[in-house]
């Protein structure tokens, strides 16, 4: 299996950090407005880019201010199956946020842009955490 492996640091406290990856407000300002997000174990978060492609992510996992897991159940089909992890920590008044896209069945084309798009994706959350204004898909341009 293959992953995706990226990371950020944002000067911020991991709360906010937690905050930005768990609730409908910050996603919408982090990845795409239209979405439906709710805060708990096994809910069932979907987000929608606008063209028909939506995306369902089940929650598997959160740790208050450290860790949050997602497992895609609706998506692409080189998504469906696979885990998105956040795991968050912080030293010196820095925080540090390590993204893992995991069990990617091989590397293909799309493995590779959305490689890309997960870093725009941490960008976007450094964006909004520090500054209050994150890059959500509606406003990027590819």
């Amino acid at each position: 299996m293959k992953s995706i492996q990226q990371i950020n640091y944002i000067k911020t406290p991991p709360s906010t950090i937690y905050r930005a990856l768990t609730t409908q407000e910050g996603l919408s300002e982090v990845w795409t407005r239209n979405l439906s997000v709710k805060p708990d174990l096994g809910a069932i978060n979907r987000f929608d880019f606008d063209d028909g492609y939506l995306t369902e992510m089940k929650v598997v996992e959160l740790q208050k201010d450290t860790r949050v897991v997602w497992e895609c159940i609706q998506s692409d089909k080189e998504w469906v199956g696979t885990e998105i992890s956040f795991d968050i920590s912080a030293e010196n008044g820095v925080s540090k946020v390590s993204l893992s896209h995991d069990k990617w069945s091989e590397i293909t084309d799309f493995y590779r842009w959305c490689n890309y798009n997960w870093a725009m994706f941490l960008l976007s959350l450094k964006s909004y955490c520090e500054k209050g204004k994150g890059i959500p898909f509606q406003e990027r341009e590819f």
